[in-house]
């Protein structure tokens, strides 16, 4: 079953044109240069079927051999013209190539990382990583090859038909057979082309989703015994795939053979009319050789623009899913107003997911500077839910969340991570240095500042233990990170960051208990000062909290300290005891 229903916008085909003609007019010199090179190399491969055609009428009326040598000598120079004008031209199409890719990949990149993570949720990471790979290189694929080469081949047929007419007007009217046929296919073949390409790279976002699920969740699925149901799952992403792939296949074998045949069977049919044409005495046998040479002719860049017309088709559809993604609207309108004081407020707050149950339920919560705050509940009760608003990542359905008298989600989110962090189970080294990766977070910071963060982080000591220090490269073929050194870089780019509250969605959870009792301690440095919301999936994180709410069913229903809550003998006594006796 598709879910193209949940992927990432596409654009319109108005879109695509518009932004299309924006690169050409921005590389008119180029594409000039491009299409008058091909001219030149087009008009020198024209003088070969002239030469043989005179050689031909010359051998049949009569000749001598100093018009011979001229005629070969003619045909010698234009083939090395052609051969100087093809170099130069392929060489200045392949610049223009990599220069207008340059741009579309600059601009994907900051469309891409300014999608919203709730966006990014709702649609799953298949569909955007497919966007970021096959898409890419199907366009970069157009653009390098398909654009150039069909410039080349245009002109080329243009000015082929052009020479044709001009050798024999008469004779040249058997090329013309084939056209409305590649006319009649072409058309057939643009109305249905677009759709069936978008829908197979839908058709593969699909399956990479699938596998990608499969892939993250490898642990749970081995737990629970899932593995049919996901084989399952895939199978029926691939037949899916296979069945809009089968579309694609149906479509070119009308058009390959179809467009074939046009180009094929006027070569004999300029011989056959020419013949008739001569013996009535209305062309000559050099004319008809020179025509049905150019026929021949054709046939090459008549093929050219057929296959790079598919290609272009399949380029086009992708750079519709790649423009889509800059057409995505922002999750947050940002306002004007700062914050007053690092007061952060939850009042009235409900949340919940698109087209599902509501999950919060009248949150009201306000965090004193400084303390250290624990959130726990059950499973489901929306821990993880309140952590993301009170980080300004999702906005409250009703009420306010607010941090100094700002609601959250209307800050830039390079102020908002000034105010407020968000620090989960998830980790990721970049590729670059350790000084690039740390200073993702403040751009701004110096060598110094760097040093300083990783000492903060913990990380200090093993960093500088490396051959190159913190210009040692990590990343994928770089150093290898593990999971708590990987976290410790983390850590550090909050410290160049400086955020006064620091949501954790525990965030050793997944590592061992050496690892975790490693970032656990550099947590401790990173924390000292701040206000810390702990996201408590075990209790020992909520022990030594100042308060600790309990949430149930999207409820706060109990609020206090550790021993507060204990003496009550309500839910978090009940939880205590559980865990305590796990």
């Amino acid at each position: 079953m598709s879910t193209d229903e949940t992927q990432l916008p596409v654009a319109s085909g108005a879109r695509v044109r518009k932004v299309v003609g924006a690169l050409l007019r921005r590389h008119r010199t180029e594409y000039t240069g491009v299409t008058v090179l091909a001219a030149l190399a087009a008009v020198a491969g024209l003088v070969g079927p002239f030469v043989v055609g005179h050689l031909v009428q010359g051998f049949t009326t009569g000749t001598d051999a100093a018009t011979v040598a001229a005629l070969c000598l003619t045909m010698l120079l234009a083939v090395v013209l052609q051969t100087v004008f093809t170099g130069f031209g392929t060489r200045l199409a392949m610049v223009l190539g990599e220069k207008v890719f340059a741009t579309l990949r600059d601009d994907f990149m900051r469309d891409v990382t300014a999608v919203p993570i709730s966006v990014v949720e709702k649609a799953g990471t298949g569909d955007l990583l497919t966007r970021t790979t096959s898409d890419i290189d199907a366009v970069a694929t157009t653009v390098r090859f398909a654009i150039p080469q069909l410039a080349v081949s245009v002109v080329a047929v243009t000015l082929t038909f052009a020479a044709a007419f001009v050798a024999s007007p008469l004779v040249a009217l058997a090329l013309l057979v084939g056209i409305p046929v590649l006319v009649v296919v072409s058309r057939w073949y643009l109305r249905r082309a677009p759709q069936a390409y978008l829908d197979l790279n839908a058709g593969y976002s699909d399956l990479f989703g699938t596998v990608s699920e499969t892939m993250d969740g490898a642990r749970t699925v081995d737990t629970l015994a899932l593995g049919a149901e996901r084989i399952a799952a895939t199978d029926v992403s691939l037949a899916e795939l296979w069945a809009r792939r089968l579309r694609i296949v149906r479509l070119k074998l009308v058009l390959l053979p179809v467009s074939a045949l046009a180009y094929t069977v006027p070569i004999p049919l300029a011989l056959l009319w020419g013949g008739l044409l001569v013996t009535q005495g209305l062309a000559t046998v050099g004319a008809v050789t020179t025509v049905t040479l150019y026929a021949v002719q054709l046939t090459a860049p008549i093929v050219a623009v057929v296959q790079w017309l598919d290609k272009l088709q399949l380029g086009l559809a992708s750079l519709a899913r790649i423009l889509g993604v800059g057409g995505i609207e922002p999750d947050r309108v940002e306002g004007d107003a700062r914050p007053t004081s690092p007061v952060v407020r939850l009042s009235g707050v409900g949340y919940h997911y698109p087209d599902g149950p509501e999950v919060l339920h009248g949150l009201d919560l306000e965090l004193a500077p400084g303390e250290r705050f624990a959130i726990v509940g059950p499973s489901g009760a929306g821990k993880s839910t309140i952590g993301r608003i009170l980080a300004g990542i999702d906005a409250p359905t009703s009420g306010t969340a607010t941090v100094g008298g700002v609601p959250l989600t209307e800050l830039p989110l390079a102020v908002l991570r000034r105010e407020v962090a968000l620090v989960t189970q998830e980790h990721h080294v970049f590729v670059g240095t350790i000084e690039d990766n740390v200073r993702m977070g403040s751009t701004y910071a110096s060598h110094e500042d760097v040093l300083r963060a990783l000492d903060v982080a913990g990380a200090g000591a093993w960093v500088q233990g490396l051959p190159d220090g913190v210009l040692t490269v990590v990343g994928s073929g770089g150093h290898p990170v593990g999971a708590a050194e990987a976290q410790q870089l983390a850590l550090a780019r909050l410290v160049l960051i400086d955020p006064h509250t620091l949501v954790l969605d525990e965030a050793t959870s997944v590592m061992d208990a050496r690892a975790a009792r490693s970032v656990e301690r550099a947590l401790g440095a990173v924390l000292a000062g701040r206000t810390v919301v702990s996201i408590a999936h075990r209790l020992h994180t909520a022990h030594d909290a100042d308060r600790i709410a309990v949430v149930e069913r999207g409820r706060i229903v109990e609020l206090g300290s550790h021993d507060e809550l204990l003496s009550q003998g309500g839910a978090y006594a009940a939880l205590w005891e559980r865990w305590s006796a796990g």
